[in-house]
Parts: C-alpha cells; structure tokens; sequence
C-alpha cells in the first residue's frame, strides 16, 4: 500500500484559491488511480476528484466541477488539487487516496492520508 501524506490546506476568504498536494512514498504510486475526497464536521466523507494512473481521465464531483483541477506527476510520486473561486461550503478536512480500480467511492480506495484541513471564511 501507498503511504499519502497531505499538505497546502489552510485558512482562506470566499472567492481565494489553495492548493493541497500528496506525497506518496511507495514504489508503484503510478499504478494507482488517485482520489481527493473531504469530509466536513458532522458529514459523511465525500468524493471531490480523482485522477486515473496515466492522468487520461479525470472524474470530478458536481459541487466543484470548474472550480477545482486534479493533477499527478509520476516522476515525483505526487498528486495535487487547485481549487480555485472557494466557497464556505468547501470548509473539510480534505483527503488523499489510492486505488487500484476507476472509482469514486469511498469503500474503493484502500490507502489513505491523515488529512489536511481547509477553512474558507464568508
């Protein structure tokens, strides 16, 4: 399994941008597909967007279709998400995770970060 650490979140105003990025450590991260999903307090842990292994598909949630953009560098073993035009209702702790299968659920992605939290204040 891949160990995935998350860094970039922060605090931020309506309307700014951030930038997270995972650094994973194992020998085979370019044969996993790569997911970003967030979880806000008292919420179920949701998909935000995921990237396919060779960076040929991307998937995207609704809610931030046009705002966020997923990227991979195989050669660094990292994978980044820019979100741009935030809002509040992107306020969660936002997480980095590997599977082996094209997915978007949660119970398909076998390694995980510990998170970084994001806060976008109104």
């Amino acid at each position: 399994q891949e160990q995935l650490v998350e860094s970039g979140g922060g605090l931020v105003q309506a309307g700014g941008s951030l930038r997270l990025s995972c650094a994973a450590s194992g020998r085979t991260f370019s044969s996993y597909h790569m997911g970003w999903f967030r979880q806000a307090p008292g919420k179920e842990r949701e998909f935000v967007a995921a990237i396919s292994w060779g960076s040929i598909a991307r998937n995207y949630a609704d809610s931030v279709k046009g705002r966020f953009t997923i990227s991979r560098d195989n050669t660094k073993n990292t994978v980044s998400l820019q979100m741009n035009s935030l809002k509040p209702e992107d306020t969660a702790v936002y997480y980095c995770a590997a599977a082996l299968i094209w997915s978007s659920q949660v119970k398909d992605f076998g390694s995980w970060g510990q998170g970084t939290q994001v806060t976008v204040s109104s």
